[in-house]
């Protein structure tokens, strides 16, 4: 029997290749009967059957100008917010592993991150048309002399900087999370959306500071799971440069999971 058709799923990727890891998470959500998109910048010569790619540029503009001088993150933390206002999908970063299939019915799909408390972006839903999404991209699109949470010191850093630099720039040097994280946590609480989170159990259950447990052959990753739990973060941006360039241990989650799957993680290492 196959799977039934669910909510469509949605990811940026800059570059021309994927890393093993990245073929594991979007398939998984094909997996789980989820339409997954790869919205792409480049030619990408690895994605795996099953995945759609589009190019990004149906989405927005891309300055890669400005992805030059801050960071590829940059660039998805925008993405995010007008590919679900364009087509109604769930974001996905390409390093979340579809555990569960997301509710049709939800309508709020973020939640808290790691030990601090402040929401993730990673995996996140949001009414294509609230006051939250309207807000997120007005701060894009306008962006401000400095985010109205800046503190003093936050605020000195923009000083600081070049004003011949695009603001985006000028923002991103003095504080890199200012369009992640910081961004979506403090317009959550301005429109009443940071109460509807999620618990971290849901999308975040290992928290990022032991990420490793990954790679581990006698970790047991699935004791951090709950029966809430949808999205498993695998922290790519956080591996350590050995787990990147070679094959996981046999009986590691990360090995377990591609050999569910059907990737070859040899074929898809960085290189």
């Amino acid at each position: 029997m196959s799977n039934p058709v669910r909510r469509p799923v949605a990811s940026l990727w800059i570059g021309p290749r994927l890393h093993y890891l990245n073929q594991l998470c979007l398939l998984s959500h094909v997996r789980q009967g989820h339409p997954t998109t790869l919205y792409c910048t480049d030619e990408v010569s690895n994605v795996p059957e099953g995945v759609t790619v589009r190019p990004a540029t149906e989405i927005m503009d891309i300055d890669m100008d400005i992805v030059r001088q801050t960071s590829e993150s940059f660039l998805s933390n925008v993405f995010r917010y007008k590919m679900i206002q364009a087509t109604d999908a769930v974001w996905i970063d390409c390093d979340a592993f579809c555990h569960k299939p997301f509710p049709d019915e939800m309508q709020n799909i973020y939640a808290g991150h790691g030990f601090r408390g402040a929401l993730n972006c990673g995996v996140v839903y949001i009414p294509k048309d609230g006051e939250l999404i309207h807000q997120l991209l007005d701060y894009y699109d306008n962006l401000p002399e400095a985010p109205a949470w800046f503190n003093k010191q936050q605020r000195k850093r923009i000083d600081k900087q070049d004003r011949s630099l695009p603001q985006a720039v000028r923002i991103y040097n003095a504080e890199r999370t200012a369009f992640g994280p910081q961004a979506f946590t403090w317009f959550a609480q301005q429109t009443g959306d940071y109460e509807k989170a999620l618990s971290s159990d849901y999308l975040y259950p290992v928290p990022f500071q032991l990420n490793d447990v990954f790679y581990d052959p006698y970790g047991r990753v699935e004791g951090h799971f709950t029966d809430n739990t949808l999205s498993v973060h695998l922290y790519t941006n956080g591996t350590k440069p050995w787990w990147r360039k070679n094959p996981p241990l046999p009986n590691s989650y990360a090995a377990r999971m591609c050999e569910e799957i059907g990737v070859d993680p040899a074929q898809a290492l960085e290189e």
